[in-house]
């Protein structure tokens, strides 16, 4: 009788708190958190962005720029700046299988970005070519769910083979609510934290969540870039025109 009133009494707290953290933690599997975490980040047939950047030096020293960015699917992704009159026209071109290419005006020139290359930053900024590139968290990773806390999941992410992206090792934070990612740690080939990215102000626009501000910090260097979100289009049926080295280059 004991047994079968405990049971009964268990079965009630199941029922009455079934949204608990150990119980929410425990539906999803670190791939499925992943999967959702790409559609999120995808859903739109097409996006263009206004974006501020401040780039912060050691000493507290800034410098402003603005970049026009724009992406189609999942995997055509392009960016370029619009000032100042010193990095206008600079500009890179992220396509399918990897391939990436920048566009310098002062050499009237596109080129292509090899493997090798693309932990390098890109135009003084603190996110390398392979960060700007579109991103598939369940394509070149393996993971596992390490906990979950404070509505956040964490995740560990060890580059899978044939992984070119320069890192060993993410660690990322995502909401529990929705899926954003809130934080990623950056970890190098020697396994040591490099970079840190947040996202602030996440709200939804036009039925899409989005960073209102972006955070990347180069913790090795003590040199931080900062996004802000200016304007932001979605769904306004771009072309695949836009996602050409031809168009790069005008």
């Amino acid at each position: 009788m004991m047994r079968k009133t405990c049971c009964i009494l268990l079965l009630i707290i199941c029922l009455t708190f079934p949204l608990c953290p150990v119980l929410k933690s425990q539906e999803l599997t670190a791939k499925e958190i992943l999967e959702k975490v790409n559609s999120l980040l995808n859903a739109p047939q097409d996006q263009k962005l206004t974006l501020k950047l401040v780039l912060i030096d050691k000493n507290g020293q800034e410098e402003t720029r603005e970049l026009i960015m724009m992406q189609k699917g999942k995997d055509l992704r392009m960016g370029k700046f619009l000032s100042p009159a010193s990095q206008r026209g600079i500009g890179f071109l992220s396509l399918p299988n990897d391939v990436f290419y920048v566009y310098m005006p002062a050499f009237k020139k596109t080129q292509r970005i090899a493997t090798r290359q693309k932990s390098g930053k890109f135009a003084g900024t603190d996110f390398s070519y392979q960060d700007l590139g579109t991103q598939q968290y369940d394509e070149k990773w393996s993971s596992r769910l390490v906990r979950a806390e404070n509505e956040q999941y964490v995740l560990e992410l060890q580059a899978a083979k044939g992984n070119d992206t320069g890192y060993s090792q993410l660690i990322l934070w995502v909401s529990t609510e929705n899926f954003y990612p809130l934080k990623i740690e950056f970890y190098d080939q020697h396994n040591k934290l490099c970079k840190v990215l947040t996202n602030h102000k996440i709200q939804k626009i036009a039925g899409y969540l989005v960073a209102q501000e972006m955070e990347m910090v180069d913790v090795i260097k003590n040199h931080k870039t900062k996004m802000f979100l200016e304007e932001v289009e979605f769904d306004t049926g771009l072309s695949d025109e836009s996602f050409t080295e031809r168009y790069l280059s005008r």
